[in-house]
């Protein structure tokens, strides 16, 4: 993990389209407390990474991030507020490249889709 005790995974489904995940953001980490002090918001950068480290864990594989398109951010996640959040990736491999599609929301409500290319790490 590469932002340790940033969150934790509560549970995984593993399927044949890939993975659904629920996960924890622990609040308290550190990173809130710059992103922003009175008004804490779960930082992008740190979703991409949460997102391929499931795909990595799912895979067995490392990965280095190749691409990412169709980025939309569509809500803030307020850890405060929306601690338990949904991941739903949809991963296929294609000539070594490994894509992946996701979805993340909490409740109701969808704040993130992505669509992201990895390759593998040697």
């Amino acid at each position: 993990m590469l932002i340790e005790g940033l969150y934790t995974v509560q549970t995984i489904e593993k399927n044949e389209q890939g993975v659904k995940a629920k996960v924890k953001i622990h609040k308290e980490h550190e990173v809130f407390k710059g992103h922003f002090p009175d008004s804490p918001v779960m930082p992008g950068v740190c979703m991409i990474q949460m997102i391929k480290e499931l795909t990595e864990q799912n895979l067995n594989q490392k990965l280095f991030l190749n691409k990412a398109s169709n980025v939309k951010f569509m809500a803030i996640i307020n850890p405060e507020v929306n601690a338990l959040i949904d991941l739903a990736l949809t991963i296929s491999e294609e000539d070594g490249i490994i894509k992946v599609k996701n979805v993340t929301s909490y409740d109701d409500t969808v704040a993130l889709k992505l669509n992201a290319t990895f390759k593998k790490q040697h």
